[in-house]
């Protein structure tokens, strides 16, 4: 174990299985584009046979997140359940090979390690349908305190508070960094997470130090159409916060300022899956060097614009070398 580190991140584990499909494919399963749907067992099942050629790629917002800050030279951690079988030894060994410290104990028995199946449509969209199977069981007696104490963020992943348990692990890990005087960040996750969740998240962002959100997560928070009133709403709120915007880069709200950040140039966007837990990563390591915050959006901005220039959402390459090739922060 790490003396110890810059960023544990805690999350959903989920291996990826994505392909590629058609609008006409999503009508045919009863998708809703651009989403990230719940399922069951049976539902999970049912669309896997429905798929064609696929890849297996471990993910999980948080665990994504955790790989990304690895690959940029940090010392991160992850915690998150998976069970016993293929697909857990699958997650378990490449969230290790990445770099990342993962003590987890894993479930013996069923439910199954988590998947989500990811559809990509021509125009780089991605329709989730998540089977959190694993994740369900992750408890608050997963949450090493030792852990906690020692890593000067703890990112929380939103969509942990579709499980009680796992909720209740968050509010533990929250609790216990807040007493050792570290930050906590949280990632709204999906604008249909937060309508399961508002009153909570609301709640919650008069706790955290860090929220991330795009433009539909933060409004839908929020119950605003318009994206000025939001901002200046949440800035009194959150001490900082970040909105990204897709294609139109990112904000950076710290203290009611607004930083404008723009997106990394992509020469061709492949997959756009993964690419706010990567910015995440980016905007994180950027906070634990003590880069400026303009510096921090623009490292973020680059390692989203590195994950979706290929299928899959952990870094293709070493995002350090990325990063000192940029020039965006100085030797």
């Amino acid at each position: 174990m790490a003396d110890f580190y810059d960023v544990l991140t805690i999350g959903n584990a989920i291996v990826d299985i994505l392909t590629h499909v058609d609008d006409a494919f999503l009508e045919k399963a009863q998708l809703t584009k651009g989403a990230m749907t719940l399922v069951d067992e049976e539902r999970s099942e049912y669309l896997y046979q429905l798929m064609g050629p696929a890849t297996e790629i471990s993910g999980g917002s948080a665990a994504n997140t955790a790989a990304g800050l690895a690959s940029f030279g940090a010392k991160a951690a992850y915690i998150g359940k998976v069970c016993d079988d293929q697909l857990g030894h699958i997650f378990r060994h490449d969230i290790k090979a990445a770099g990342v410290h993962f003590e987890t104990v894993p479930s013996k028995n069923k439910p199954a390690t988590a998947r989500c199946m990811v559809f990509v449509t021509p125009d780089s969209q991605r329709t989730l349908q998540t089977y959190l199977g694993a994740c369900v069981k992750l408890l608050p007696g997963d949450i090493v305190k030792n852990v906690v104490e020692k890593s000067k963020i703890t990112y929380l992943e939103g969509y942990l508070w579709d499980s009680p348990s796992a909720a209740d692990a968050c509010r533990l890990a929250t609790q216990y960094a807040k007493q050792s005087g570290n930050k906590v960040a949280l990632s709204l996750s999906d604008p249909y997470c937060v309508e399961r969740h508002r009153t909570e998240f609301q709640h919650l962002c008069s706790k955290i130090d860090i929220l991330f959100a795009n433009e539909a997560e933060i409004m839908s928070l929020w119950q605003h159409n318009n994206l000025k009133t939001v901002i200046e709403q949440i800035g009194k709120i959150t001490p900082l916060v970040i909105i990204t915007l897709g294609a139109a880069g990112s904000l950076v709200v710290y203290q009611g300022s607004v930083i404008t950040i723009k997106p990394a140039a992509v020469r061709q966007i492949v997959d756009t899956t993964g690419a706010g837990d990567l910015y995440a990563a980016g905007f994180l390591y950027g906070i634990v060097c003590g880069y400026p915050l303009k510096a921090c959006g623009e490292i973020a901005s680059l390692a989203a614009g590195e994950i979706i220039s290929h299928l899959g959402a952990r870094p293709a390459v070493k995002l350090a070398k990325l990063l000192k090739d940029s020039g965006i922060v100085k030797e």
